[in-house]
């Protein structure tokens, strides 16, 4: 499993959102949605800083294999990884694939709507210039 993959199971067995997390790291939901994407590289440092949000050592989410679904459970402030296999890894990369999808249709509307927004204050600038020009012709 790839460790971006491996950074969101934690993070969605932890019930965090990518808010909080990115929030207790001091960067952009967007900048931390793209480490769990896999689209940047991860300096050691902030690996370090999202194993200690996620309440496990660095070492162990390096050595998780992508053949089990973890889960994290807690005694007191103390958490173990311990290993499920009722849940593939492949129900769980559907799962996150619809949600990834979900996401980016969410996305797409958006900038739908700003964009007929945009086209919306641009219909109207163009009224607003003809009405100009209309009341500077000669005659008028």
């Amino acid at each position: 499993m790839e460790l971006s993959k491996k950074i969101k199971s934690i993070r969605k067995l932890r019930n965090f959102t990518q808010e909080t997390v990115a929030e207790k790291l001091g960067i952009s939901t967007y900048s931390y949605a793209k480490i769990e994407r896999g689209e940047t590289d991860v300096k050691y440092s902030r690996l370090q800083q999202i194993a200690k949000i996620m309440g496990i050592q660095l070492e162990d989410l390096f050595s998780m294999d992508d053949k089990k679904v973890f889960n994290l459970i807690g005694d007191n402030n103390t958490h173990y990884l311990t290993c499920n296999n009722n849940t593939s890894i492949e129900q769980m990369d559907i799962k996150y694939e619809q949600e990834k999808t979900q996401l980016i249709i969410e996305q797409q509307q958006k900038e739908i709507d700003y964009l007929k927004l945009l086209n919306n204050q641009l219909t109207q600038q163009i009224n607003d210039l003809r009405e100009m020009i209309n009341m500077l012709k000669p005659g008028k």
